[in-house]
């Protein structure tokens, strides 16, 4: 990497004694800023500390004299120095005196990109999000030179405060052949979003710090007509853009929906739910964790529809060595905030932390949300359910290997059946090799799969849980996809994509070859016509009993199937969800 900081230019602008002392401080050259208040010590900070300059106060002359030295301060309260990168920033009293200044020092850093650039050169949009100071601006400098000068596009960049492309009316050299547009007033910086798009013809436009409803409108409009849109915003990560209802609509907006019945049936939600909106204005996220570590979210639409639905996104984490190679590894990211990053080839099951709740007689119920205490909390519905999705409380611990069940128990997990088939149970404990024991005894039974019909009609059986806290899961019929799917919940093991030959060993009778055959053809054009396409697809016919197995496969899908035709000619009709 090469820098260039034209430092010389920012401490020029300082009182000549502190300037004395940071030319000569070992740290010169890792300077991140000086901050000068009124009535306090001048301090002066680097990557991972600060310190103070002298023991003297600042005074209101020397802050009057550094004023004297730099650009006129605009409406965000910036001043630059021209032909530099360097920003200083003002706070002002309350009769609009400047009473402290942060001189920053800015820095143009050639091959910072380095980590991204295949996906710069997609064309797709980029968000970069990141909290202050962790090179942010410098990353989007960098990627408008490289899409300027190397892959020679139309480059317009907004420099709402001259950040990008320094003070003054020549833009430094750092941006190369990119054109650079100023603001006269930081509140009209998305119709200048939209005059560049309409006047200059621009491939790519760059903007710093999109922080306004009308800046994320601007940059929707952009995108849609086509255009490349590299930028930042406010947010160290995506959960925050999505509880930010400003700068939500970068990626794609909330909206409540209510679901029908059988589509909450079918999706094992309840019937009120977030979903994204549109689709996102970015369609890649990067996520500046540290200057030699960023995390990408290749598919933004993806990473927040995963969010609202409670599961982790798998984003790939990207580092450089000291060698300057790139290195990319895929994370499961707790959404606590614990995350554990895995190479290519390694996979790891999260485990819930063993805290025996039920053994340890601490397992009470939450107080209901009425909606006297809901109003009390000033929260809204939608408030609600964005938190129930985002906020998730089980806390995975990669360093303990032990698995564990629904509350805390260890496994193999004891489960008593209540009106569903033993030997299907067995069957499907035996062929997904899960880690679950039936047992006769509901005493020691970690939880109770029972069918829904006959939980309802069961009152002594509902008050014998409850006395035992022992959670009853139900399951609508007494079938092999409905089993699985409920024993899966119990372990809290998603289901996966793509059904591999172990489950299609669930649905086999007699393991004939018109069995497997029949299971074979159902499962093909289940995953390639219907899911992806979302065409209904008819099967060659089959007898009665290997029907009802392809019936029972498409079930396991999720999906509907009916039967239609005469014998011998009766067939199977799939249809998409």
């Amino acid at each position: 990497m090469t820098i260039t900081d034209d430092l010389q230019k920012l401490l020029d602008i300082l009182p000549q004694d502190l300037r004395q002392i940071l030319e000569k401080h070992s740290q010169r050259d890792s300077l991140v800023e000086v901050v000068l208040d009124l009535g306090r010590r001048p301090e002066a900070r680097f990557p991972h500390q600060a310190e103070y300059l002298s023991d003297k106060p600042v005074t209101q002359e020397q802050i009057d004299d550094c004023i004297q030295r730099v650009g006129t301060f605009g409406g965000d309260n910036r001043a630059g120095i021209e032909q530099t990168l360097h920003r200083i920033s003002a706070i002002r009293n309350r009769n609009g005196k400047i009473i402290g200044l942060t001189c920053r020092v800015g820095r143009a850093v050639f091959g910072t990109i380095g980590m991204i650039r295949d996906l710069v050169e997609t064309g797709r949009s980029i968000l970069m999000l990141g909290r202050p100071g962790v090179g942010k601006t410098t990353a989007l400098r960098e990627i408008a030179r490289v899409l300027a000068d190397e892959l020679n596009k139309r480059v317009v960049i907004i420099d709402t405060s001259n950040e990008i492309a320094g003070d003054g009316d020549v833009p430094h050299p750092a941006i190369g052949k990119s054109r650079r547009m100023q603001v006269a007033h930081p509140e009209l910086q998305h119709q200048v979003m939209i005059e560049a798009v309409e006047n200059h013809m621009p491939e790519v436009i760059v903007i710093d710090e999109i922080g306004t409803e009308l800046e994320a409108l601007a940059a929707r409009t952009i995108a849609e007509r086509g255009v490349q849109l590299v930028g930042t915003a406010h947010g160290n990560q995506i959960e925050n853009l999505i509880k930010n209802p400003t700068l939500s609509d970068l990626v794609g907006g909330i909206q409540a929906v209510t679901l029908g019945d059988e589509e909450a049936r079918r999706r094992g939600s309840q019937k009120t739910v977030l979903e994204r909106k549109a689709p996102p204005t970015f369609e890649i996220a990067v996520e500046m964790m540290e200057r030699q570590r960023w995390v990408v979210h290749e598919s933004v639409a993806d990473t927040v529809d995963s969010l609202l639905r409670g599961r982790q996104p798998t984003p790939q984490v990207r580092t450089v060595d000291e060698n300057g190679k790139v290195n990319i590894t895929r994370q499961l990211t707790a959404i606590n905030g614990r995350s554990h990053s895995l190479g290519a080839e390694e996979s790891v099951v999260p485990a819930r932390q063993a805290n025996g709740w039920r053994a340890s007689g601490q397992m009470v119920p939450l107080p209901p949300v009425t909606p006297e205490r809901e109003k009390l909390s000033g929260r809204s519905e939608f408030d609600r359910l964005l938190n129930e999705s985002l906020d998730y409380t089980d806390s995975f611990d990669f360093a303990d290997t032990r698995h564990s069940g629904p509350n805390g128990e260890d496994l193999p997990l004891h489960v008593y059946p209540y009106g569903v088939s033993r030997s299907q149970l067995e069957q499907v404990i035996q062929v997904l090799n899960l880690p679950v024991v039936l047992t006769k005894d509901i005493d020691s039974a970690d939880a109770i799969l029972a069918l829904r019909s006959h939980v309802k009609n069961h009152a002594k059986l509902r008050q014998m849980a409850r006395a035992r806290q022992v959670p009853i899961h139900m399951i609508k019929s007494s079938t092999i996809p409905q089993i699985t799917r409920g024993l899966r919940r119990l372990l809290n093991i998603d289901e996966p994509e793509i059904t591999d030959d172990r489950e299609l060993q669930l649905f086999l009778h007699s393991a004939s070859d018109d069995e497997i055959d029949a299971l074979e053809e159902a499962r093909l054009a289940v995953e390639n016509i219907v899911i992806p396409k979302g065409q209904p697809v008819e099967l060659l016919p089959r007898s009665p009993q290997v029907r009802k197995m392809q019936h029972e496969l498409v079930e396991h899908y999720r999906l509907k199937s009916h039967s239609f035709g005469e014998e011998p000619n009766r067939r199977l009709r799939i249809y998409p969800a």
